[in-house]
């Protein structure tokens, strides 16, 4: 999700104004110099969100509940590195700057095995353990240093969110790579979208309940053991994974592959357990939108079909040929899904049961029903750029909406209230926080949000 401004660029000083009285229109975006692009690939409107969608996704407040056991030991670590950053750093640059990292790294391991079936140089794979470390701190540092410098909103918890659900498809595609899936076909294939599905049936339940659980065994606990991972293979090189379990007599690869699946099951009946027998928290056991609980599953379900469809359909054995590039593509797409699945619990709306991060996918399918009438790899690569762009402009046309309808920045951090100007009138002055909100904290604590009006000077 990508940089924007909140002011005028002619323009030094503003003042917020209500939450229910800034509308973004076609004409403050062209004020604001984000017109540009803003109808490209774009299907039914130049706007994302509605009035009344930002209205409520500005008047969200943060839930969760429980806590991983690693998350504990973490804690005052976190909290000794966030001193160290400098106020002026904002959360969501921090959270970009740690997916960044994450991102570069896994792209060096898919340069080196395109196909997963590569040995790997030493150096490579501790840069990769390292990129995740560093993505793990800095992803659990941006709530604190939201804390820190009164900077929290929605936002926040959206950039963060989408964030997380890139790195699910750079981890799990770094992980098979790393234990060389691509002779393994099928346990990849498994690998890859379950770890896809399972980051947004976790969503998927926080639309039905209103609240994002975590287990004892949760995400701090699986970035270790593929960091873990990284660092063994390292060390032992790649043969380790290719020593036979004595007695069992399986590849040692597959205990890695095992644990992550027999989690994913757990996680799974958590998630269902919610969605389908509890219910959700809208009236007569709907969604936090009043919508069917049923309904996210469709979105995610079609991705999940043509995935499987083409991969045991095409002529060209696209997925056996190029697994790394199919997977990152299927995973673009399966962002963008995510990403409008937290839009959709954030702002209590309706879930879009079918959206153009599809399209990629579909014109891989439609070329597979009409016998590959273009080259299956030229239109593979065309699905992965198709669903990277759509990916890029959705996050920056929602951090735009979201920003100028707040009067925030996406990445800088507002210099506090003039004093003089919040002792002259305190009742319509916040003081200490970006338009009057209160802190979102992504490790867990709550967020409170106030409509009040306040100055800032740049």
């Amino acid at each position: 999700m990508f940089h924007s401004f909140a002011v005028h660029h002619s323009v030094r000083q503003w003042t917020a104004v209500p939450l229910g009285d800034r509308l973004v229109t076609e004409a403050s975006m062209a004020a604001d110099g984000f017109s540009f692009g803003r109808r490209i690939l774009r299907f039914g409107g130049d706007r994302v969100l509605t009035k009344e969608q930002l209205k409520r996704l500005a008047e969200h407040k943060y839930s969760s509940e429980g806590s991983s056991l690693f998350e504990a030991l973490m804690q005052p670590f976190w909290r000794e590195v966030v001193e160290w950053i400098p106020v002026w750093w904002a959360p969501n640059a921090i959270t970009l700057a740690g997916l960044i990292v994450n991102a570069v790294t896994v792209f060096i391991l898919m340069m080196f095995s395109p196909d997963a079936k590569g040995e790997l140089p030493a150096w490579s794979l501790v840069l990769c353990a390292l990129g995740l470390f560093i993505y793990q701190t800095l992803d659990a540092l941006d709530g604190k240093q939201a804390r820190r410098t009164n900077s929290s909103t929605p936002l926040g918890e959206l950039f963060d969110h989408g964030c997380d659900s890139l790195s699910v498809v750079f981890v799990i595609v770094s992980m098979c790579i790393t234990l060389q899936l691509g002779f393994n076909l099928e346990i990849m294939y498994l690998e890859c979208f379950l770890a896809m599905f399972i980051f947004y049936a976790a969503h998927w339940q926080t639309y039905c309940s209103g609240t994002l659980k975590f287990g004892l065994i949760d995400v701090t606990e699986g970035q270790w053991s593929i960091i873990i991972l990284f660092l063994l293979t390292a060390y032992f090189g790649p043969s380790l994974w290719l020593t036979r379990v004595p007695l069992l007599g399986f590849q040692l690869k597959l205990v890695p592959v095992v644990i992550g699946v027999v989690g994913t099951i757990l996680a799974a009946r958590s998630y269902f357990r919610v969605i389908f027998i509890q219910g959700g928290v809208g009236r007569n056991g709907s969604t936090v939108a009043g919508t069917s609980v049923l309904s996210p599953l469709i979105p995610m379900g079609i991705l999940i079909v043509l995935g499987v469809t083409l991969w045991k359909k095409s002529i060209g054995h696209t997925f056996d040929n190029h697994p790394v590039l199919y997977v990152m593509s299927f995973g673009m797409a399966s962002s963008k899904i995510t990403n409008k699945l937290v839009v959709a619990h954030m702002s209590k709306s309706e879930m879009e049961m079918l959206d153009c991060a599809l399209l990629g996918p579909g014109m891989l399918f439609l070329n597979q029903y009409f016998d590959t009438f273009f080259d299956e790899h030229f239109l593979l690569w065309l699905c992965f750029f198709i669903c990277t762009f759509d990916l890029i402009l959705y996050a920056y046309q929602i951090c735009n909406e979201i920003c100028l309808f707040m009067n925030i920045s996406c990445f800088r951090v507002a210099r506090p209230p003039i004093r003089n100007i919040a002792r002259s009138n305190p009742a319509t002055h916040s003081i200490g926080g970006i338009n009057g909100c209160e802190n979102f904290d992504s490790s867990r604590t709550s967020m409170k949000l106030s409509s009040s009006k306040c100055i800032e000077h740049s």
